[in-house]
């Protein structure tokens, strides 16, 4: 485990090294996330949670993707595995209203589903754009989604309602707050990402974050609510 963050500290560099560069040459923004918690002696656990972000603005259009993962053991047994990606692009055709076509997909080996994916069609509004510090995103859409359970793979069509709320403290800390709301025909999904970020180095900082994910139906023997507190190190491109 501690050679996966001497390879994953490793190849955040180099990644960052060309992200950077490749922002220079193509306008792209980057930001990479990296934590890691390891104990021995009467217990032996070891955590590690990673994110990153890849955006790229081009005219009116603004493309994301961003990938985040957890890993957890304990006494050398896995107790928690856990990656979701989402893809986006967003279209602006006026100053404080956006088109948002967004994929997520998302495997986490202890929610009792194989996995889950879905795809929404959005539009949006940019509130607060009146103030220099904060800002606020606001998007209703529809789509489906597809749970994939043992041998009981089902498709439900979905509404999906979503905020982001941002706000510059100062120079060097910021706070962020993203909701969602996925219904379904079959399940729901709610989220929330919490997170105050602080500035140490030009282009490095650390971030305090609280997630939550509540399903309202789940395979028997699984909780509804998963909750996720990390302290990490963010590097900025």
């Amino acid at each position: 485990m501690k050679s996966l963050v001497s390879l994953a500290l490793l190849l955040l560099l180099v990644v960052a090294s060309n992200a950077g560069f490749a922002q220079e040459e193509n306008g792209l923004t980057t930001e990479l996330e990296l934590g890691a918690l390891f104990t021995s002696g009467n217990t032996e656990d070891q955590t590690l949670n990673f994110a990153s972000t890849l955006g790229w603005q081009r005219n009116q259009w603004e493309y994301v993707f961003s990938l985040d993962g957890l890993f957890s053991s304990k006494e050398n047994e896995v107790t928690g595995q856990r990656f979701y990606a989402v893809v986006s692009a967003n279209y602006e055709f006026t100053e404080n209203s956006f088109f948002l076509t967004r994929f997520a997909h998302e495997d986490d080996r202890f929610s009792g589903f194989d996995s889950q994916s879905d795809i929404t069609f959005s539009y949006g509004r940019n509130l607060l754009t009146g103030n220099a510090n904060m800002g606020l995103d606001l998007n209703i859409g529809i789509g489906a989604r597809r749970s994939r359970l043992d041998e009981s793979d089902f498709d439900e069509p979905i509404l999906r309602l979503a905020g982001e709320y941002d706000w510059n403290i100062s120079e060097t800390a910021s706070f962020d707050q993203t909701l969602s709301a996925v219904a379904g025909s079959k399940t729901n999904i709610f989220r929330s990402e919490t997170s105050i970020q602080t500035q140490i180095l030009e282009n490095l900082s650390l971030r305090f974050s609280i997630n939550i994910k509540h399903q309202t139906n789940v395979p028997a023997g699984r909780e509804k609510t998963d909750t996720e507190t990390a302290i990490t190190f963010v590097m900025n491109f």
